[in-house]
Parts: structure tokens; C-alpha cells; sequence
């Protein structure tokens, strides 16, 4: 499934102590009421970016902890941790990273975050700073209480009790930028020991620091540096220099091959997200590489000239016969065209290259129900069902399945995969109706009738998930998350040519 986008609903309160927060965690949005970010699935992207990850998380001693790298729908280069299990990447890191080096040593300062255990100890930071900060509003507000019942000659009883509450409040805040500077610094350490355990060069991560320095400084100008959530841009650069240019790996160069698929993955992020004349600026019709021809075939067919899309894609599989992203893509550009019963074959052929990828598993599944087509039916459940087990929030996944199901009469299991959609995409109301119903169709105590009741019984956080006609939404805070390689400011043209 390339580049399905998934939107994330963050909201945040501002309260004064929910403020404070915010602007030490997510300074680009700390006022912001509610803010949407999309979440980009695409399984050449993603298994790239796992093999950027495994030896680092490997010699962090974080191989077992599951952690995946996920993408985030914003221009801005930036990332970010925001649990312990993901690193969150900006599409925007991923175009403008010219080499694997660069956007590896951005993973390898996240993953020094999570290896530091920063968000935990941010959050008991933060935790003690509410403390102190109500001590001191509790202690302020007496003394105005005291001021206001003294009358006139309680003004300076009063003017005490204001400075007690404003003064205690920035002193904290200080001291917790000054304590996330830190984790910034250690991070950046963590980053070049990993890379230089791993046999990987740290210049990629100084490249992409400096890359921003001067953008930085300017914005950083006359800035109070006790006020920065991270190290001062000029000074951070020249700390992480010193380190890099330590290890033996310095100069060691990317893979050709690593770089091809870097390359590739940055032409089809341009071709999917970036408008047509963006494309065509950084892949001009002379730039016959195999990554500016992919970008060509990608946006091509997203403008509706489908034949001659075709016609490129299957140029491309002649130059890389095995690479299952180029059936994959000629087979969603013909159930995107109409033409669902002939993306079948490229859709099989994608799902055997790329070892049975549930993305790709289900685009398959896709085709198989829309080419409506009963010998498919059969075909279409075992193939969603598989997928569906390794993929288990899809809501398109039982979408497909429910249809399949209904097409082969199974009712009960139709009501059930539409539940478990439903439920998925927010809508809980719908969920738990069909969910009943399913439950009525399903013997007592039958997987299905349990899969149905837990439906049923589930509560769904208020607003947690929203559905549109062709998103999927999920929450997500922009409190409680560390690690913004840059720090607030940078916003660069997602339309700039390279």
C-alpha cells in the first residue's frame, strides 16, 4: 500500500501548567488547540528504514523492544520520540536527507533518546515541577489574599505575593530547559557511539546539524540560551564535530546499493506528496535515473494519464524485474484507474517478492473483492485474514474482509470484520450496532461471538478516533514527547526543488 495516509488528532489544553509543558516538549504547536498529523504507510519506505534502525537498536541493546520508526505527513525536518516504542519521523527528513548517512545519524540521535530513558525522566522532571510550581502559586496566592484584607497599606504585601507566583515559575522553567538541553547533548553523544560501534560514520548526523545552523542562529538571535529546549544551534555543531571526527569511520562512505534505495525512496515520497511541477523541478524530464523515472511514473498516474503511467512502470520492471515496488505500484495505479481484475497478477507478483508484506497482502485483497469476481472470494478472506493478523489496525483491511465475507453469504463474519472497521476508524456507535448483530448470528461462546462481545463491551476514549471518507484517525499527544533534532523554527518550502 504506498504512501496510505493516516491522520493523527493531537489535542492539547492550555492551561498554565499544560503550557508550561507544551512549550517544553513541542514548541512548534504548544498553543495550538488541536493540530492534525498524518501518518504515512508505505512498505518500501518502512522496510528501508528498518534496516537504517536494526544495528543501531542492536548495539543500544534495544533489538527486543519492538521499536518502530513511523512516519509522520510534514514537510519540516524534524523527529522526534514520543513513547518508548516509536521514533517519529517527518516525510520531510526522509526527502531532504541526500544520503543514508544523514537520516541514519538523525535514528541514531532518537534512539539515543530512547536508550537514555529521556522521556521517563522528562516526565518526572515535569512532575516535580508541578509540584513546585503550585507550592509557590498556593504560598503567592496567600499573600495576596493577606495584601488584598489589608487594605491600601497591603499593596506591598501584595506586590510580594505576585512576584512569589511569577518568579518560582520561571526559575522552573529554566530549569527544565536546561535539564532538556542536557538530554539533547547526551543524546547527541549516544548517537555517535552508536554509529561508530556499528562501523557507520557520524558525518552524515554533523552534515545534517550544520546543514540548519545558520538558519537556526538567525532565528536564535539575541535568544536568551536558558530559554532554549535544546543546546544553542553554533555551539551544539561544533560540541558534536568534536565527537564525530573521533571515530575511524569518519570519512566511510554509503553502500551504492543502500544509496539506490535511499535514493528510490526519496523519489517516491516526491512523487506522492510533492504537486507535479515540484516534481518535474527535481526530476527534470532529462534526468533519466532510475529514481527520477520512478517519480515520473508515480505522478504521472496520480494525474490521471494512466496508459502512459503504465507504459513507465513496466519500463522500470524490465530494469529491476524482482523489485516488488514496481508491480506494487502498477497494481494499485490500475485499482486507483478502474481497473482491478488487471492489477491482480502485478499485486500477486508484488506479494511473492516481498514475502507476503501485509500492506502489499492487502492491496491484493483489495484487487481480488473489487474485481467481483465470486471464484475470488475464497482468495480474497485468506489472503485479508493473514494480512489482517500482522496488520491489526487497518480499517481498509476489514473493509475488504466484511465485503469478501458478505459475498460469500458468511453474514455473521461480514458484521464482525464491518465491526472491527468501524471500531477502528472511531465510529464506536456503529461498531457495537453491528457487533450486537453479529453477536445474534454467531453460536454463544464461539471466537467470533467473543471477537464480537469485546466489541461490544469496549468503551472508546471521547474523540479518541474520527472517520472521513478515505482517512483513518487516531489520537496522539504533543505533550510528552522528546527529541526534536532542531528545535522550533525551521519551516522549510515543502515546494523547494533540490
Amino acid at each position: 500500500m504506498l504512501l496510505r495516509l493516516v491522520l493523527f488528532r493531537k489535542i492539547t489544553k492550555t492551561t498554565a501548567i499544560a503550557t508550561a509543558v507544551a512549550l517544553l516538549v513541542a514548541p512548534m504547536a504548544a498553543l495550538a488547540q488541536e493540530e492534525k498529523l498524518g501518518i504515512l504507510r508505505d512498505t518500501e519506505t518502512e522496510q528501508l528504514l528498518r534496516d537504517y534502525t536494526r544495528p543501531i537498536l542492536r548495539v543500544a541493546n534495544l533489538e527486543k523492544q519492538n521499536i518502530q520508526v513511523t512516519i509522520i505527513n510534514q514537510p519540516v525536518f524534524n523527529a522526534f520520540v514520543a513513547d518508548g516504542h516509536r521514533i517519529f519521523v517527518n516525510h520531510g527528513a526522509l526527502l531532504q536527507s541526500e544520503t543514508p548517512n544523514q537520516i541514519i545519524g538523525v535514528l541514531a540521535h532518537e534512539t539515543g533518546h530512547l536508550a537514555g530513558g529521556h522521556l521517563a525522566r522528562l516526565r518526572e522532571q515535569l512532575a516535580q515541577a508541578q509540584t513546585q510550581m503550585i507550592v509557590a502559586m498556593v504560598l503567592g496566592a496567600g499573600a495576596l489574599i493577606a495584601g488584598a484584607r489589608s487594605g491600601a497599606g497591603g499593596n506591598g504585601m501584595a506586590d510580594a505575593g505576585a512576584a512569589a507566583i511569577s518568579a518560582p515559575q520561571t526559575v522552573i522553567m529554566r530549569s527544565l530547559l536546561s535539564y532538556q538541553r542536557q538530554q539533547e547533548e547526551s543524546a547527541d553523544r549516544a548517537g555517535v557511539k552508536f554509529l561508530t560501534a556499528t562501523q557507520q560514520s557520524a558525518k552524515g548526523m554533523y552534515e545534517t546539524f550544520k546543514r540548519f545552523t545558520n538558519d537556526s542562529l538567525f532565528s536564535a538571535h539575541g535568544a536568551d540560551p536558558y530559554y532554549q529546549s535544546h543546546p544553542m544551534p553554533a555551539e551544539r555543531v561544533a560540541a558534536l564535530e568534536e565527537i564525530a571526527r573521533t571515530s575511524p569511520y569518519w570519512d566511510k562512505k554509503d553502500d551504492p546499493a543502500l544509496q539506490l534505495r535511499h535514493d528510490m525512496m526519496r523519489a517516491k515520497i516526491s512523487g506522492f506528496l510533492e504537486r507535479q511541477d515540484t516534481v518535474y523541478r527535481r526530476y527534470p524530464l532529462s534526468n533519466t535515473s532510475l529514481p527520477a523515472r520512478y517519480a515520473h511514473a508515480i505522478t504521472t498516474y496520480l494525474h490521471g494519464d494512466l496508459n502512459n503511467a503504465l507504459g513507465q512502470i513496466d519500463s522500470l520492471i524490465q530494469v529491476q524485474p524482482n523489485n516488488p515496488y514496481f508491480y506494487e505500484l502498477r497494481g494499485q495505479a490500475l485499482i486507483e484507474g478502474g481497473r482491478p481484475a488487471e492489477a491482480i497478477p502485478a499485486l500477486r507478483k508484488a506479494v511473492t517478492l516481498s514475502n507476503n508484506a501485509p500492506l502489499i497482502e492487502i492491496l491484493l485483497g483489495q484487487a481480488l473483492v473489487a474485481a467481483d469476481n465470486k471464484a475470488n472470494t475464497e482468495e480474497a478472506i485468506n489472503i485479508l485474514r493473514n494480512a489482517m493478523a500482522r496488520e491489526t489496525e487497518q480499517p481498509i483491511g476489514y473493509t475488504q474482509l466484511a465485503m469478501a465475507f458478505a459475498r460469500k453469504g458468511d453474514l455473521a463474519e461480514a458484521d464482525l470484520a464491518s465491526a472491527q472497521a468501524a471500531f477502528l476508524r472511531g465510529d464506536n456507535k456503529t461498531a457495537k450496532d453491528l457487533a450486537s448483530r453479529a453477536k445474534t448470528r454467531f453460536a454463544v461462546g464461539t471466537p467470533g461471538w467473543v471477537k464480537a462481545d469485546d466489541i461490544v463491551s469496549a468503551k472508546l476514549p471521547a474523540g479518541q478516533k474520527k472517520d472521513g471518507p478515505k482517512f483513518q484517525f487516531e489520537t496522539g499527544s504533543s505533550q510528552n514527547r522528546t527529541g526534536h533534532l532542531l528545535g522550533p523554527g525551521r519551516q522549510p518550502d515543502s515546494d523547494a526543488s533540490q
